[in-house]
């Protein structure tokens, strides 16, 4: 097999909303939309991030009626204090403040118009 690009989808009630916040504050670009679907890219990140509206009848039945709610985008920065700073600026609620895990993760949390949680980290704390 040989992997040529990848996505991670995303099912939400509205997706120009996760659209509009991925542009806005994350620097993503739209690449294709339709009603009820978003494709987002941004060179650096290695894979899109796709939206599809809830109940989008070309989702298969099983995966139709389920939002993405629990998941998490994680982008790995390399000036997190600079990103929380920016995004507190901008008026994001932070809804995980900046923490440090024993293995030396620091991240911090906020999530998009529809409960999808971005996460920035870094890995310069402990040890």
């Amino acid at each position: 097999m040989k992997v040529t690009a990848s996505a991670v989808v995303l099912t939400v009630d509205d997706p120009a909303a996760s659209a509009t916040f991925l542009v806005d504050h994350f620097g993503f670009a739209e690449e294709m939309a339709a009603d009820g679907y978003s494709s987002l890219t941004r060179p650096d990140v290695g894979m899109n991030v796709v939206l599809v509206r809830v109940g989008m009848d070309t989702m298969p039945p099983d995966q139709r009626d389920v939002h993405a709610r629990g998941q998490i985008l994680a982008f790995v920065v390399d000036d997190l204090e600079g990103e929380l700073a920016r995004l507190t600026a901008e008026g994001v609620a932070i809804t995980m403040p900046l923490t440090e895990e024993e293995w030396g993760e620091r991240a911090f949390q906020v999530r998009d118009p529809n409960g999808i949680v971005v996460q920035l980290v870094d890995w310069k704390g402990g040890a």
